[in-house]
């Protein structure tokens, strides 16, 4: 038994660096999606998307075996979030090139329609998250004869416990990126270049998808396609805090006339 509980203690470990790891790029995600909102309302959008991600992710375990079939759902993902992406860097590059005054500020989505957002992302996240959990838990021994959703009680157990302590790690990941991106603003065109590139992840797992074969199954889940992932986040993250940084220092240093025009613009 106590081979047993040692091997159910590793492979918890494992699974909450596993999802830390998806909660870094995810929580980018969720940070840019309530950024537009007031500060009281963005934790309440980020604490109702926790509560929502609990619950689905628990009827998830039991229903991953018909979301697996749906490559539609990590399609709808991807082409949203870079949809999300694109826009905001259009719209950044537009907004430069037109120094109008008079242009009318962008329409932000409401506090409901954000949790919407957040949840529906969540969705997209936790089925690749959930099938990772499994492929690692379902290598435990049994204990007992108990099952839940066709799973022995001891794995099921443990995944739940990774998914939600993953859940957990997220949100709070979430507000730290929120906080990071209100005290450098310029960090935001790096983070939606983030959000393209999750885009871009969620749109490989897509045409790996067994029910597609445009690419091998098994290539969205390969160490070489995991390094090109954190290799091209992680530059863009280091070179977005980079020059956000020094467009800070510079801007502090600004006489306070030419400030005044550059925020006008």
């Amino acid at each position: 038994m106590e081979t047993i509980l040692l091997q159910y203690a590793w492979v918890l470990i494992v699974l909450i660096v596993l999802e830390g790891l998806l909660a870094a790029d995810n929580a980018v995600v969720m940070a840019v999606m309530v950024k537009h909102l007031p500060k009281d309302q963005q934790q309440k959008a980020l604490l109702y998307g926790l509560v929502g991600a609990f619950v689905f992710r628990f009827a998830a375990i039991f229903l991953i075996t018909m979301l697996v079939n749906f490559w539609q759902i990590q399609a709808i993902g991807a082409l949203y979030l870079l949809f999300m992406s694109g826009k905001h860097i259009y719209d950044s590059l537009r907004h430069s090139e037109d120094s109008d005054e008079t242009t009318k500020p962008k329409k932000a989505s409401g506090f409901w329609m954000t949790v919407v957002k957040v949840e529906l992302a969540d969705i997209a996240f936790a089925v690749d998250s959930i099938l990772a959990a499994i492929a690692i838990a379902v290598t435990l021994p049994a204990i007992g004869s108990h099952s839940i959703g066709g799973i022995n009680a001891g794995p099921f157990v443990v995944m739940f416990l990774g998914g939600l302590i993953g859940v957990i790690m997220m949100r709070f990941a979430a507000r730290w990126f929120v906080s990071l991106l209100e005290k450098i603003p310029s960090l935001e065109t790096a983070a939606f270049l983030i959000v393209g590139w999750v885009g871009v992840k969620l749109a490989v797992l897509t045409l790996g998808h067994e029910k597609l074969g445009i690419i091998p199954h098994s290539f969205p889940h390969s160490t070489f396609w995991e390094v090109i992932f954190w290799t091209v986040l992680i530059s863009i993250a280091a070179i977005g805090y980079i020059v956000g940084v020094r467009t800070q220092t510079a801007e502090k240093n600004l006489p306070v006339t030419e400030l005044t025009e550059k925020i006008k613009r």
